[in-house]
């Protein structure tokens, strides 16, 4: 599944000490604006316990975890939608990305400069809305301009069209994002065809001190941030950037220690990978052998055709069945020989809509 979250935000906010720590690719981090100006695409791992459990029971020659796709897009500034900074070229960057992960600074470092000389997030954001939603009211402007007089032949695709260009463009001009418009499902083929920035998912990455990972709730900045992003129906991840960066450098038991001293069950980029993933609908079956257990992305609604598919082409265009048992049965189970005798080992056919935590073998024949 080739879908990727753009890191976003203002300059010196900590998007590529995250990209580093996500990726351990080392990027450039510098405190000036600008320090990247390429995106930088990095694949990580996303991190599923079930995984290790399954790979606990079948004992495999191998494991292979599913992975997910990071893009680092260089700090946008006030303007950019008229081409200050470096404008549209990074509004071109985040049209390619298929959800938005948005880093604002929720800490106080006077080593550090902000663009804006003080740290409010709450500004932070709304500058970065505020060019994505110009950005796109320049997009449905110029679609109006060319659908406006096939509307006047009554022509019924343009004068459906243009109810739904009317609609954004009265939210945009207000300053709201073009996810909050709401449309009836024979409009939405129309709203996908503009491929509006603001209709990205978008996850709010709370950039706080080290001394608050433990218990960020006290954090003030972190609160505003919440607030807003539950106005919008977003969500938030309190990360600490620069203390990820050092636990992405450590070995799986060094990091299990690390975690500990500062009372945590997982680090904050897990936490973020597993919010980026599912943001954009995506779970996660599995398949599990004595050469190997292996997890597979699959896009949540999938039926068990589509979802061989992601495996081979040849196993969609040739399936005949999927057998599969649950992660829950499994692990209760302990085998699938003892799943298979409870009855929780299922044969299911083309119309089956694979659950995440599914353990399928297909059947096909080409």
């Amino acid at each position: 599944m080739a879908l990727t979250a753009g890191i976003v935000g203002l300059p010196n906010v900590g998007k590529s000490t995250l990209f580093n720590a996500i990726t351990k690719a080392g990027v450039e981090a510098a405190n000036y604006p600008f320090a990247t100006i390429e995106p930088n695409v990095g694949i990580v791992e996303v991190p599923d316990h079930r995984l290790f459990d399954i790979t606990q029971l079948v004992k495999p020659k191998k494991t292979v975890p599913t992975t997910f796709e990071f893009t680092d897009i260089a700090g946008i500034v006030k303007g950019a939608s008229r081409g200050e900074g470096l404008g549209n070229k990074f509004l071109s960057h985040i049209r390619q990305v298929d959800a938005i992960c948005h880093v604002v600074r929720c800490f106080d470092d006077g080593n550090i400069t902000h663009v804006s000389g003080a740290v409010d997030p709450i500004s932070d954001i709304e500058t970065i809305n505020l060019e994505l939603i110009f950005a796109d009211l320049e997009t449905v402007d110029k679609r109006i301009a060319r659908v406006a007089k096939l509307a006047k032949t009554k022509d019924k695709d343009a004068v459906m069209e243009m109810e739904v260009l009317e609609k954004l463009k009265e939210a945009l001009e207000n300053n709201q994002l073009a996810n909050s418009v709401e449309f009836y499902d024979e409009q939405l083929p129309f709203v996908r065809n503009l491929f509006l920035l603001t209709r990205k998912k978008m996850l709010y990455v709370a950039n706080i001190g080290e001394e608050e990972v433990a218990d960020p709730s006290d954090n003030p900045y972190l609160a505003k941030v919440e607030a807003l992003a539950k106005e919008q129906g977003a969500e938030v991840v309190p990360v600490c950037a620069r203390l990820e960066e050092e636990i992405a450098e450590l070995d799986d038991e060094e990091k299990a220690v690390f975690l500990e001293d500062y009372g945590l069950k997982e680090s904050g980029l897990d936490r973020l990978i597993q919010k980026a993933y599912s943001l954009l609908g995506l779970a996660t079956y599995f398949t599990a052998g004595e050469q190997e257990v292996r997890a597979w992305t699959f896009r949540l609604g999938m039926k068990a055709p589509q979802a061989a598919g992601v495996i081979h082409s040849d196993f969609e265009r040739g399936f005949i069945r999927a057998e599969t048992v649950s992660y829950d049965d499994l692990m209760k189970y302990e085998s699938m020989v003892k799943a298979k005798e409870a009855g929780r080992y299922r044969s299911e056919g083309k119309e089956y809509e694979v659950k995440d935590g599914d353990i399928m073998l297909f059947r096909f024949n080409v």
